[in-house]
């Protein structure tokens, strides 16, 4: 969870110096421009103000910067931004751009906040509140460093300010520094015992240190404060903190086998109205993960997932089969585990003959490292879904997850989708229905306790191009070449040891299937994957100038990172 809220610095323009409205003065002015007062109430005042045309420059200025703090009540961020850039285009100010600088920030375009934070700054006197904001922006993109130095700031600014001590500890926790963590958000309680924020971040690291029943304990807490105290911060947006609380205790409960308990949190994260970029991602979590736990049935201790000989050697109809419930006991320590998929064989368009062999080239390099790879060759969308989703329930209890997929792959409306070997698609079908959904992988493995890596060998070509095209006419489908670039590294929470993604090639650009028994990507990649004491980046800095220089130029693989450190996947 990235999120904090302080005061507004509200403006203090005399509005009704006007004698000729007196009567407006008594019944519209304290509504307008009074932070108590209800939205809906405040919008409409401000409203029938403004439609008064009578106040110019700095007085309506003012007006238009408490419309837009009824409308940041609400959650709608769009407008905030529209009414604050009015009143910026009457008179700026600090109060307003640092209004705007969070509108941004809610809707998650961190570095247009960060624009809007530093004007802010530039017209001065330097304030503990935007510095605080400012490093909340830094923390979305993961830039934890001047993130922690702006904290740091708030803090000297105002040495009682428990959001800014509960973000530093953020920062710190995704550093990995979870001791520094906790001692953070400890101070951040002791500030403000009523706050509900700071036991929702320190229920991520009771569970980062494998304590989960005060996790729970935390998490519990936190959604009673919420519900007895809902948080009068009008930088708040509606819901965040129960939507993160019920999600991060669902997690714990799910951690700890007690899947009863984390159906209701997931439920409970579900069942109330998102409205800002990070409580969205969470509710996307918490939904993926609701539909994982609910596919199983009474929960019975399991090991390992089944071996990959096994899963091999079964037939892809019998592999879709009900699925096991998941093992309610932890995982051990260093627990590191792959989900390996090769499809070549389709049916209904081009056949690859490469991805096969690319799968079971990348699994035994990576089982030669000790992960536990749960491999599928050749899977039709019951058994892709079925393997796909047996590893994502596992996944809750691993600390390194690797995600390797070859075969085709297309976007759709600027959402990559991966191709089960039996797709058919036909114009006006609903295509997506069809096929593997690769936000969905990612929200199942958007947690703050684990490493993911995912790579995608999926950007061949666009094998659907004529039947997204006759469905795009009726439907308003979008195809593309290649895959598109994830909006998201993990929106809905700080992700304390972070996530890779790899593409063969760059985003929109097509990969080459390869004229041998492997293609040019994947056979750099299952050269260099297993290298004991090669970090995971530097092994992609060498897969790219590998598949580079074998395709003249041709071929350029693509990552994008938010990891926070050193990754081995073989021991140094």
């Amino acid at each position: 969870m990235r999120r904090l809220f302080v005061a507004l610095c509200l403006l203090a323009a005399p509005l009704w110096s006007v004698p000729a409205l007196a009567q407006s003065r008594a019944q519209l002015g304290p509504l307008c421009t009074i932070d108590t007062t209800p939205a809906d109430q405040q919008i409409d005042a401000c409203n029938k103000i403004i439609a008064l045309k009578v106040f110019k420059g700095e007085q309506l200025a003012t007006v238009y910067f408490w419309r837009a703090v009824g409308w940041n009540k609400k959650g709608d961020y769009t407008k905030v931004i529209a009414d604050a850039t009015e009143a910026l285009k009457l008179q700026p100010s600090q109060a307003v751009y640092n209004l705007r600088g969070s509108a941004y920030y809610d809707k998650g375009e961190y570095d247009i906040a960060i624009a809007d934070f530093d004007d802010a700054l530039k017209l001065g006197p330097p304030s503990g509140t935007i510095f605080h904001n400012r490093g909340n922006a830094y923390q979305g993109k993961k830039d934890y460093a001047k993130a922690i130095a702006d904290f740091d700031a708030a803090i000297k600014a105002d040495p009682r300010s428990a959001f800014s001590y509960q973000n530093r500890g953020n920062c710190k926790e995704a550093l990995g520094d979870l001791d520094g963590a906790l001692a953070d958000i400890n101070q951040a309680i002791r500030i403000d015992p009523s706050l509900s924020q700071p036991l929702v971040h320190r229920t991520t690291i009771w569970r980062a240190k494998g304590e989960l029943d005060r996790a729970i304990a935390d998490g519990s807490e936190a959604i009673r404060l919420a519900k007895d105290k809902p948080p009068v911060n009008i930088m708040t947006p509606p819901n965040s903190v129960l939507i993160s609380a019920y999600t991060f205790r669902g997690l714990a409960y799910e951690a700890k086998g007690d899947y009863a308990h984390a159906k209701e949190d997931y439920k409970g994260a579900l069942g109330v109205t998102a409205s800002d970029a990070g409580s969205k991602s969470n509710q996307a979590t918490a939904k993926v993960r609701l539909s994982l736990i609910s596919d199983a049935t009474v929960p019975t201790p399991r090991d390992a997932p089944t071996s990959t000989a096994q899963q091999t050697s079964k037939p892809a109809q019998q592999q879709a089969s009900t699925p096991p419930a998941p093992s309610p006991t932890p995982a051990g320590p260093g627990r590191r585990m792959a989900l390996i998929i090769g499809n070549g064989a389709y049916a209904h368009v081009k056949a690859l003959p490469n991805p096969p062999n690319d799968a079971r080239a990348v699994a035994k390099s990576l089982r030669d490292i000790g992960f536990t790879v749960s491999e599928g060759i050749d899977l039709d969308r019951a058994a892709m879904q079925k393997m796909t989703r047996d590893f994502l329930r596992d996944a809750a209890r691993a600390q390194v997850a690797v995600v390797y997929y070859a075969g085709h792959g297309v976007q759709i409306d600027g959402r990559n989708y991966l191709i089960p070997i039996d797709v058919e698609l036909k114009a006006g079908a609903n295509m997506t229905e069809a096929m593997i959904d690769m936000d969905t992988i990612m929200a199942g493995l958007d947690d703050q306790v684990r490493t993911n890596i995912l790579i995608f060998d999926a950007c061949r070509n666009n094998p659907m191009a004529p039947q997204v095209a006759s469905a795009g006419a009726n439907r308003g489908i979008e195809g593309a070449s290649g895959l598109a670039a994830p909006t998201s590294l993990g929106a809905g929470a700080t992700l304390g040891a972070g996530t890779l993604i790899a593409f063969a090639t760059a985003p929109g650009q097509v990969a080459l299937d390869g004229e041998g028994a492997n293609s040019p990507f994947s056979a750099a990649l299952s050269r260099h994957i297993g290298t004991p004491g090669l970090e995971v980046q530097q092994m992609l800095t060498r897969v790219r100038a590998e598949v580079v220089s074998g395709t003249k130029n041709k071929q350029v693989p693509w990552s994008n990172s938010s990891l926070l450190g050193e990754v081995y996947l073989a021991e140094k």
